[in-house]
């Protein structure tokens, strides 16, 4: 039996040469910080348009003809890292790439989500510079979300454009709507559904060509459970940066 298994199987103290050693119990597992509901929308201009400023320009005007009261500005950002191998082959673990999130309402964290294994973790902000140091993975893409967050009641709204890092180009426009007084993402369905509603009534009298869409996550799959945490918000932005680049066609320039 390894020295370890015993200490398991034994009581929380070892007595060695008549010695008795406090062993400390195993740590609780880290509690992950719980925030308010969250639905990351993108915008799904209809077929044959563009995506523009003037849809966020719409949609900004939008939220304040519903008496949305503006706060500020606010910035996401994303990056898309490979592995600084000359062979993968030669390190099969590793894996072949991963996302790095950056979210506006955790500054001092940083999040990682492993598409092929389902996995999302969390980290100190301070990773990126360790990162860039090692040179192990390196960001081949990288990915801004920027624009105005608004206070609607007990709703939250930031609208904003999606543009890669050192361009002008939009590649996209995604809202995140925030659902302040609940953390159960089943709790608050109901009420986020009826707000999604009267927000595409309201773009609906607005000459803008397209929608914003939700998709449907199984957030399972990523070992998340029903209280909304910021892993939540990095599984979403992933999964619509996918659907982005693989439907929206953007427009030239900004």
């Amino acid at each position: 039996m390894r020295f370890g298994d015993e200490l398991l199987l034994r009581s929380s103290s070892l007595v060695t040469r008549g010695v008795r050693i406090a062993v400390p119990p195993p740590p609780p597992p880290p509690q992950r910080t719980t925030m308010p509901v969250k639905w990351v929308l993108y915008w799904q201009p209809n077929q044959g348009s563009t995506v523009s400023t003037q849809i966020l320009n719409e949609a900004a005007q939008c939220v304040e003809s519903i008496n949305g009261v503006k706060e500020g500005r606010w910035k996401a950002a994303l990056n898309y890292y490979k592995p600084m191998l000359r062979d993968q082959s030669t390190h099969p673990d590793l894996p072949r790439d991963f996302l790095g999130i950056s979210l506006a309402d955790q500054p001092t964290k940083y999040y990682f989500l492993i598409r092929s294994q389902r996995l999302v973790v969390e980290a100190d902000a301070s990773i990126q510079l360790i990162m860039e140091k090692l040179q192990s993975y390196k960001s081949k893409v990288s990915i801004y979300f920027d624009g105005f967050q608004y206070l609607l009641g007990d709703f939250r709204l930031r609208v904003g454009r999606v543009v890669p890092v050192h361009s002008e180009t939009i590649r996209g426009i995604v809202m995140e709507v925030e659902y302040l007084p609940i953390s159960s993402m089943e709790k608050a369905r109901k009420v986020m559904e009826e707000f999604v509603e009267i927000w595409h009534e309201a773009l609906s009298k607005t000459s803008l060509s397209g929608k914003f869409v939700n998709i449907e996550l199984n957030f399972g799959e990523f070992g998340l459970a029903d209280t909304y945490t910021p892993q939540h918000t990095g599984v979403q932005y992933a999964i619509v940066m996918a659907h982005m680049i693989a439907t929206v066609q953007p427009a030239a320039r900004g």
